[in-house]
Parts: C-alpha cells; structure tokens; sequence
C-alpha cells in the first residue's frame, strides 16, 4: 500500500522580510495584508507540534521571514529545535530559514534539526523577474551547503508565476543537479498586493508538471505538493497522487489557510493510502 508523507509548516516569525520576491507576502516592501510578528512564543510553536504530530505529520518545519541566517535567528532557531526534539521526538525537524552558511547549517544540525528546505523559486533565467535583492545563485549555493552539512535537502519551487515551459524545465533539471529528498511543488496564489503578473495553471496543466517532476527527479524520495493545492486542484486533489506525488502539507501554509486536516486524512483513507511513519517508508 502507498504511502504518503505529511508535513507541517510552522512560521515562527511571519512578514519581517526585507527581500523584494514579488511572489512572496511576507515582504515588507508590499504591504500585504499578513499577520507579522517576530517571534513566535515557544509554547505556541509547541501546541502545534503536538497538534500535527496527532494528526500524523512527520516533518515540522521552522520558517522563518527573511534573506538568510543572522545569530540572533539561529540561536532563535536552534533554541526552538532542542525543544521540539526534547517535547516532541518523532517529529522530523526542518529548518527554512533562507541563505546559509555551512558552519550555520552544522549548528541547526547539533540542535535537532535533520533537513533543511531552501527552494530554487524558479529558473536562473527567470529569476530576476522575480526577485532583485539577491541572485538565484546564492539559493544554489545555499542547497550545495545543505549537501555538504550532511542536512537532507528540500528544494523545489513554484509554478504560476509568468514563467514559460522552459523556465519549469530549468528548475526541475537545476533540482535534480542538488539531489533534494524532497521537493516542494508550489502553485502560486495570487495576493493583489504583490506587483506579479501570474499565468495561472489548469488542473491539467499542473496535474502534468507533478508527472513531469517526478520522471526529471527520480531519484528524490518525495514529491510534495505545498502551497496552492487546494486552490489549484480543488475538487480534484485527489488526482495529483496518481501524477506522482507522495507527500503534502497538511495544515496551514505560510500566510495562508490550508484545507481542514481531517479533510485531507479522510481523503487519504479513502484513497486506501497509509500514512507514513519514518522518513524510509515507501
């Protein structure tokens, strides 16, 4: 029986970015409508680990708001990560918390933390479309520090955002050049405060990409299917696992509401899927 991999999101600190993505709300160039803090309690960020972990999450990952790593974050991070790993120890810690240095990424590793998420976006090409405060080629070099730190990389990228087949091709290929365990499909949702000219995708046309990960990156683990799932696919959710999917995030997203939880596991079971346990289940 297949099985499928869930993950949760949790953003400990929320729209203190000084980047300018277009794509991304949590820029403070925008103005978007988000909530912002700077730091997350510990308790709160605790109550929803125990919460997805009964609801069969295996990945928590820490996200955090802005271009890179400062100590002031790490030491937040890794504060943050011993918890979990003392209070709530089957979860599978991950860390995204943009540009990383590989001593950075060796100190999230002595704290818990097993992988590291750090997504390509979209082409090298492309990418300044999207994004002027820093290049695509410091993302690269951040998931190559991830490699050599012995962290299990997550990279991905989103779809949607104006780019062409090409671009789509170039970031899968990019990805497979990284050997990621997993990698987070996103579809972009639309916020009318970011300055983004979006193609939005059709079910099939995304329901397509997911096969076409999956045969680029046949050697990742998993292929997740993130943000905009539930507005891209809708009533057809169902369908991305036999495109090639085996993992979701179950929960909310970043700035955004994802579907009930017990929606999604009942779609699971009645999809006759298992979920997964270890991060070596198949």
């Amino acid at each position: 029986m297949k099985k499928i991999f869930l993950c949760s999101i949790c953003n400990i600190n929320s729209g203190t970015c000084n980047e300018d993505c277009k794509f991304c709300s949590q820029s403070v160039k925008y103005k978007a409508d988000i909530e912002r803090y700077k730091q997350k309690p510990m308790n709160q960020i605790l109550d929803e680990a125990r919460r997805m972990e009964s609801l069969g999450a295996l990945g928590f990952c820490l996200v955090t708001a802005q271009k890179g790593l400062d100590d002031k974050t790490l030491d937040f991070v890794c504060n943050v990560a011993s918890t979990l790993k003392r209070e709530v120890p089957r979860l599978r810690l991950i860390a995204c918390n943009g540009t990383a240095s590989l001593e950075q990424l060796n100190e999230l590793k002595c704290s818990g933390i097993s992988a590291y998420n750090h997504n390509l976006e979209t082409s090298r090409a492309f990418y300044p479309s999207v994004c002027t405060t820093h290049p695509w080629d410091e993302r690269y070099e951040t998931c190559e520090n991830v490699n050599r730190s012995g962290l299990k990389l997550i990279s991905g990228g989103i779809f949607g955002m104006g780019e062409t087949q090409e671009d789509r091709l170039s970031m899968l290929h990019s990805l497979k050049g990284l050997n990621p365990v997993s990698v987070p499909l996103n579809f972009y949702h639309h916020n009318p405060a970011l300055p983004l000219n979006p193609n939005p995708l059709s079910v099939d046309e995304s329901l397509d990409l997911i096969t076409l990960a999956r045969n680029i990156l046949d050697k990742s683990d998993r292929i997740m299917i993130a943000g905009g799932r539930e507005i891209t696919f809708q009533e057809r959710q169902h369908e991305i696992f036999e495109a090639g999917a085996n993992s979701i995030v179950i929960g909310d997203y970043l700035t955004t509401s994802g579907r009930e939880a017990h929606t999604d596991l009942k779609m699971l079971q009645e999809l006759g899927f298992e979920i997964a346990m270890t991060p070596e289940d198949k």
